[in-house]
């Protein structure tokens, strides 16, 4: 299956984070766009907040001018990045009131929010779900038996 440059680069990103244990959902720098940003935390300043999905003046003004950072729009990072912190069982915005997981870095938690993040990768790149492995489990049936051998 032929992807995207931004959707291998970001995917390949996140999957070295999740293993090298650098991936964390409350951090604006190891969080999933975080890693898709190289580490930069100055995606941070395109919204109000920490898992919005609206765009502050400053974001506003990057979307109306077509930028894109690591081949993502403004306001598909708030959309990624939202969808990372709601599959790890963040209530969105972040805020020291709302609901989240008890332990932000079990790898369970980590792989929800991964599961969710390449879904949406593969639906803004307009290509099929890379992580559905149902496609494993569809046998195929190539041999022919002659079972009149046996009767």
């Amino acid at each position: 299956m032929k992807t995207s440059k931004r959707l291998d680069l970001a995917v390949n990103k996140l999957y070295n984070a999740f293993h090298n244990n650098a991936l964390h959902p409350e951090c604006c720098k190891q969080c999933a766009v975080g890693n898709i940003l190289d580490n930069k935390d100055s995606w941070k300043h395109l919204s109000d907040h920490h898992g919005a999905t609206e765009l502050n003046y400053i974001g506003k003004v990057h979307q109306t001018l077509g930028r894109k950072f690591n081949g993502y729009t403004p306001l598909e990072l708030l959309q990624i990045e939202a969808t990372f912190l709601k599959a790890c069982g963040y209530q969105i915005p972040l805020h020291h009131k709302n609901k989240k997981p008890k332990n932000p870095t079990d790898k369970d938690i980590l792989f929800n929010g991964l599961t969710e993040v390449v879904t949406l990768l593969c639906e803004l790149d307009n290509i099929p779900n890379i992580m559905n492995y149902t496609a494993l489990f569809k046998k195929k049936n190539t041999y022919q038996f002659d079972l009149t051998f046996f009767t």
